[in-house]
């Protein structure tokens, strides 16, 4: 899969990130891993009901930043949410 940009505004900063998912991970390994300017800043790994959470932050991107980056990243695969979401209704 390619890279797909998603850009996080606060009130401080605007930053641009390019997020690369890896489909073929195991538990050893973070899923999304995120680039700010072509350097890799960042990665997640969702849990079992596939909400992400942090993974490695060697770009030390502030984690409010992250918090809305992973929601971005949520937001943009919701076939998986949503597949949750419909086993635990049935």
């Amino acid at each position: 899969m390619e890279n797909y940009p998603i850009t996080i505004s606060t009130n401080k900063k605007v930053h641009h990130f390019e997020v690369g998912e890896y489909v073929h991970y195991d538990d050893e390994k973070c899923k999304f891993r995120v680039f700010e300017n072509g350097v890799y800043v960042a990665s997640f790994e969702p849990d079992d009901h596939q909400f992400l959470h942090i993974c490695q932050n060697p770009g030390r991107i502030d984690e409010h930043v992250l918090h809305l980056l992973a929601d971005q990243i949520e937001a943009h695969h919701p076939h998986g949410i949503n597949d949750n979401i419909r086993k635990l209704k049935l």
